[in-house]
């Protein structure tokens, strides 16, 4: 599969319309896209798209506000139902994506609007999951969350492509994310595909971070400053918290 894949860019910049074309829920108005073995285009049937959104699980910013069941547990099997799943197999289906995101049995009767903010979201990406998706689509998946609840989803999403074999493609504005979990990196302006690189290369480069108005990643950030005053002299900047403390180990003063 794909690596975990940040979308990054500025505000306006095509990120999320991008995302909607990958399961259909926008169709190109030129040129087509392609999901594995299917396209889509501005004349794909409603049966392709159905088939492709099996495929491309779509996860909305802010995926709480979708929830509506009476339970966790029925909240999750409506997806695969929706698909044609019998009940039997849509509650087998549930309660491994709701093992998958880490909430335990003793929340899958509740009201899924009784648990906490990072409790629903994890309901609302088992929904998902449950749909047995080979890509997952997530459009800015840590808004709103806490330091702790952020790392947690962020964990999951890494542990989703390491043991579910499965493609993970984010937009996210933070940085520290995109240089802790992604593989490669794309960038977007206006509407457009500018860079498609790695981390690692796309953070030593001032020129192009400035052009597209990104921000290097806080550890960065702290070691460029600690450079610049003469406190410390780099190798190469280190882009995660691990990478700095490493350094910092054994860097010339």
């Amino acid at each position: 599969p794909l690596p975990v894949c940040p979308i990054v860019g500025h505000t306006g910049s095509g990120k999320s319309t991008l995302l909607q074309h990958f399961n259909g829920l926008l169709l190109p108005t030129n040129g087509c896209i392609t999901i594995n073995d299917r396209i889509i285009d501005e004349k794909t049937s409603s049966s392709t798209l159905k088939a492709i959104r099996q495929q491309v699980g779509m996860v909305f910013q802010f995926p709480e506000s979708q929830l509506f069941a009476d339970t966790v547990l029925d909240d999750v099997c409506f997806g695969p139902q929706n698909f044609g799943v019998d009940k039997v197999e849509a509650e087998q289906l549930a309660k491994e994506a709701l093992d998958l995101v880490g909430l335990s049995e003793e929340l899958w009767n509740r009201s899924p609007f009784e648990l906490s903010g990072g409790q629903m979201r994890r309901v609302a990406i088992a929904g998902v999951l449950a749909m047995k998706p080979s890509v997952l689509i997530l459009d800015e998946p840590t808004a709103g969350l806490d330091p702790k609840g952020r790392t947690e989803m962020m964990h999951l999403f890494a542990q989703l492509h390491q043991e579910q074999n499965m493609s993970i493609i984010l937009v996210t504005h933070l940085m520290d994310d995109v240089a802790e979990y992604a593989d490669k990196v794309l960038v977007m302006s206006k509407g457009e595909l500018v860079i498609d690189t790695t981390p690692q290369l796309l953070f030593q480069q001032d020129d192009l971070l400035e052009k597209y108005h990104l921000n290097l990643p806080k550890a960065a950030l702290f070691a460029k400053k600690l450079q610049e005053k003469g406190k410390f002299v780099f190798e190469s900047l280190p882009l995660t918290l691990n990478d700095l403390v490493q350094q910092l180990k054994g860097v010339s003063r």
